[in-house]
């Protein structure tokens, strides 16, 4: 901990609360970017580090108008980490994880056609789990592996899914633990077949008179 200047002692470490801050999670853990919170390079000399420091804390401290505990706080953090050259080390190997997953995430986000597979797979969740509780009314459950084989889902996938359709109400977990269409989800799944259905009769219909017309 260090002590302010009217007495008031602020506490080192990252508050949850602050990951509006620069930063994220790097195997579970909130992970602090303090490169962006000091407005640096991954690279910057003691020197700058110090200097930019000084700066900011006169900026934040509490004791001043602007001032703001939490983001003071985080700069000492900050500070102690980027000075002390084995917990820098510590500290860089996970920023370049954390930086390695976020460019993952938005090389993901970026790619369309991931979306579309994703809204492919939960459909095939919920026409599983579908015929699953129409053949057996007193069985309906599946349980979350058998279903991950049979969509070809990766578990750390597969608990998305299965999140979103829960949210939705369109799936609900049994006393048995396993997992089973609810009313709701049937409904959805009624009405997507339906609405499949009415796009492909009209595609057949458009094809058709295409035909005519060039006969």
């Amino acid at each position: 901990m260090v002590r302010g200047t009217a007495g008031a002692w602020f506490k080192f470490g990252p508050d949850p609360a602050d990951n509006d801050l620069g930063g994220g999670y790097v195997s579970g853990e909130l992970f602090i970017d303090y490169y962006e919170l000091l407005q640096l390079s991954s690279n910057a000399d003691q020197d700058t580090i110090h200097r930019v420091f000084r700066h900011l804390a006169k900026k934040y401290h509490p004791d001043v108008p602007s001032g703001d505990a939490k983001r003071f706080n985080l700069l000492v953090e900050a500070l102690r980490t980027l000075s002390d050259p084995q917990a820098r080390a510590a500290y860089d190997a996970k920023h370049q994880q954390y930086w390695n997953r976020t460019w993952k995430v938005a090389a993901e986000a970026a790619d369309g056609q991931t979306i579309v597979d994703d809204a492919d797979i939960r459909e095939r969740l919920l026409a599983l789990l579908y015929i699953q509780r129409r053949r057996s009314a007193r069985q309906p459950g599946m349980g979350e592996m058998e279903l991950g084989r049979v969509v070809g889902c990766p578990p750390e996938h597969l608990d998305f899914h299965l999140w979103y359709l829960r949210e939705k109400g369109w799936i609900q977990r049994l006393d048995t633990g396993m997992l089973a269409i609810s009313a709701d989800g049937v409904e959805q799944v009624e009405a997507t077949r339906a609405r499949v259905g009415r796009n492909r009769m009209i595609e057949t219909r458009v094809g058709a008179g295409a035909n005519d017309a060039r006969d």
